[in-house]
C-alpha cells in the first residue's frame, strides 16, 4: 500500500535551502478521456516550498516529483477542514442552546473560526516543520 501522495511538478525558484515546485493540481475526473467534452473538470496549479532541501541538485526548469506522507495529509486536511467544523459546530449549538437566537448562533459560529485560524498563522513555523514536502529520488 502506497503511503505517501506524489506530484510531478517543475523547480520554479531555488532560495536559499527551499525549493519551490509548481505542481498542476487535478480533479479526480480531469484525467477522464472525456473530460475535454465535460465541463466537471479543472485543474489549478499550486507552488509547494520543499524546506531544507539538497538544493545542490537541483536548477530551475528540472523536473522532480514532490512527496508528502499519507498522514501529513491527513493532518493538514483536519486542521484545515475537520477541527474548524468541529469549533464552528460546537459554539453555534452552545449559543443557540444558550440564547435561543439562531442568527446570533450563526454569526457566534462563523465568528469563531476567526481565533482559531489566526492561532494556526501565528503557529505557521511549527506546522512548517511538521507538514513538509520533499523531493522524492
Amino acid at each position: 500500500m502506497n503511503n505517501r501522495v506524489t506530484h510531478a511538478g517543475v523547480v520554479e525558484s531555488i532560495e536559499g535551502s527551499t525549493v519551490r515546485v509548481r505542481i498542476v493540481q487535478t480533479s479526480a475526473c480531469a484525467a477522464c478521456k472525456v473530460a475535454g467534452y465535460c465541463n466537471a473538470a479543472e485543474s489549478k496549479e499550486k507552488i509547494v516550498d520543499v524546506f531544507n532541501a539538497d538544493t545542490s541538485r537541483w536548477k530551475v526548469g528540472d523536473v522532480v516529483n514532490v512527496a508528502a506522507s499519507q498522514q501529513m495529509a491527513t493532518r493538514a486536511l483536519l486542521l484545515a477542514f475537520g477541527l474548524p467544523l468541529l469549533v464552528m459546530l460546537a459554539v453555534l449549538l452552545t449559543v443557540l442552546g444558550v440564547t435561543g437566537r439562531e442568527g446570533v448562533a450563526a454569526l457566534c459560529g462563523l465568528a469563531a473560526l476567526l481565533p482559531y485560524y489566526a492561532v494556526l498563522w501565528l503557529t505557521r513555523g511549527r506546522l512548517q516543520k511538521r507538514l513538509a514536502f520533499w523531493i522524492e529520488e
